[in-house]
């Protein structure tokens, strides 16, 4: 047993240093060249040692491939020694690849297969300002992950934030709340507060708080901030009416609403759609809502898998804000109930969204909701009658390979553990995750019903900074 311990104990060590090396080289590729790399979309930078070699472990698994540290070290090491434009390279397909190929020479191999990426400039990127128009849950997160994906400032740059009230201790509470979340942790960086300049200073970015009654009041030039992308997550404007008051403000050239757009309001799936739409037309925009962005991937890969032919999606939601902490009155029937204490039944308008993105579903797929007492991490229950008969095993290869490869890779994670719950997706930037443990399908193969939780909080404000990217235009080249 002593020597089984040692050697574990020294197979360890060495994997923290492969870890310390891996993680060495994608810091610099980041900060100096805007090259991002991730293992199946797993980001490398700025994590700690043993979260990277538990992301190899849990690679090699899901994936079946020997996803190993050297092997990702020495392709990161090649990544390193080439001049690449901005781009996003998954280490995943990379080491797929390598062991297909015959070329086991790290330096030739990855050389070839990113030869369309050497040239910076083959992707100049002109940076783009964004301004936060509220500051609540998903104003929040979009602040942590525009910091989280600055880089080196080639892409989006938060410029400003914008609030109704502004009081002497203001700057003070809206800095702690961005610090610390009772759901989401400890924000990985630095917030400051420069009370003179009414502006937060977040990891060396200097943010204006704008006080403003509506949105056509501001003018953001003012503040140094032009053509910015304002993304309202107020929820308070819905249709082009409203968020057009936006675009009346100085400095304001795009509008993104993070939830869903009503009338002509283009409603947008990143990952599904968004190449549907550009910022030359139209310049308002919605990101749907989280339960259109969890269940929509999923249901692409199974209608071209399967074929659809109708189904019911039932989501067991999160409370909100929206909803009472105590009895009191409500607008909307049953939301004036205690939400931390009842399981309240609600509408969702998800079912119908999906037809404005996919019109052959209109009339097959109808939609509930359940709000229950947690503060965050939703499950979407998603029963189909398919038009090709299938089995447990193909509905989840089906799934499985879509979060591996291919267009929705961003959007669709898979689960094989007995032991997934709620909790366990807090966090994760998906769109959603299946847990393929619980899927079904009836003994004629033609009923399948899955299982897809989703971060309705984090992993969906993910998404939208994806679509804001895509329609600023400074997505990174991508390997996937």
């Amino acid at each position: 047993m002593k020597v089984n311990y040692e050697k574990e104990l020294n197979e360890w060590i060495g994997n923290e240093r492969l870890a310390l090396e891996l993680l060495q080289v994608a810091s610099m590729l980041q900060l100096d060249k805007s090259v991002e790399l991730v293992l199946f979309r797993r980001k490398v930078f700025d994590k700690k040692m043993s979260e990277i070699i538990n992301d190899h472990e849990n690679a090699a698994k899901h994936s079946g491939l020997a996803v190993t540290l050297d092997v990702t070290t020495n392709l990161a090491k090649a990544i390193a020694k080439l001049n690449l434009a901005p781009s996003r390279i998954d280490l995943g397909r990379l080491v797929k690849e390598y062991f297909d190929g015959a070329n086991k020479d790290y330096d030739s191999f990855v050389a070839e297969q990113l030869k369309e990426f050497i040239g910076a400039e083959k992707k100049v990127l002109k940076p783009r300002d964004v301004v936060l128009y509220g500051f609540g849950r998903i104003g929040r997160l979009a602040a942590r992950i525009l910091m989280d994906h600055a880089g080196s400032g080639h892409q989006l740059r938060l410029k400003g934030i914008v609030t109704r009230d502004h009081a002497a201790d203001d700057l003070e509470k809206r800095a702690s709340l961005l610090r610390k979340d009772s759901v989401h942790g400890q924000f990985a960086g630095v917030v400051e507060v420069d009370q003179e300049n009414e502006a937060l200073i977040i990891n060396g970015h200097t943010v204006k708080m704008i006080t403003a009654k509506s949105p056509a009041e501001v003018d953001y030039n003012a503040y140094g901030i032009y053509d910015a992308i304002v993304i309202d997550n107020t929820g308070a404007w819905r249709d082009e009416k409203g968020l057009g008051e936006h675009l009346k403000a100085k400095g304001a050239g795009m509008v993104m609403l993070t939830a869903p757009g009503k009338g002509d309001v283009p409603n947008i799936v990143h990952g599904v759609n968004q190449n549907d739409f550009s910022a030359g037309g139209k310049n308002i925009f919605s990101a749907a809502s989280c339960t259109t962005n969890a269940i929509v991937p999923p249901l692409a890969v199974l209608d071209k898998g399967l074929g659809i032919e109708k189904g019911h999606i039932e989501t067991v939601h999160a409370y909100t804000n929206d909803q009472n902490l105590l009895d009191n009155y409500h607008k909307k029937s049953r939301r004036g109930r205690g939400a931390p204490i009842n399981m309240v039944i609600t509408e969702t308008g998800a079912g119908k969204a999906v037809t404005k993105i996919f019109p052959h579903m209109k009339g097959i797929l109808t939609s509930n909701s359940v709000r229950v007492p947690v503060p965050n991490v939703s499950l979407a229950i998603i029963s189909l009658e398919v038009k090709t008969k299938t089995t447990v095993e193909e509905v989840n290869n089906l799934l499985r390979n879509a979060s591996l490869y291919g267009d929705l890779v961003e959007q669709i994670d898979f689960s094989t553990s007995d032991e997934l719950v709620s909790s366990d997706v807090v966090g994760n930037s998906h769109a959603c995750e299946i847990d393929s443990r619980a899927t079904i399908v009836s003994e004629d193969g033609k009923r399948v019903i899955i299982y897809a939780w989703y971060d309705n909080e984090y992993g969906y404000t993910c998404q939208v900074i994806r679509l804001v990217k895509h329609l600023a235009q400074v997505r990174r080249l991508t390997y996937y």
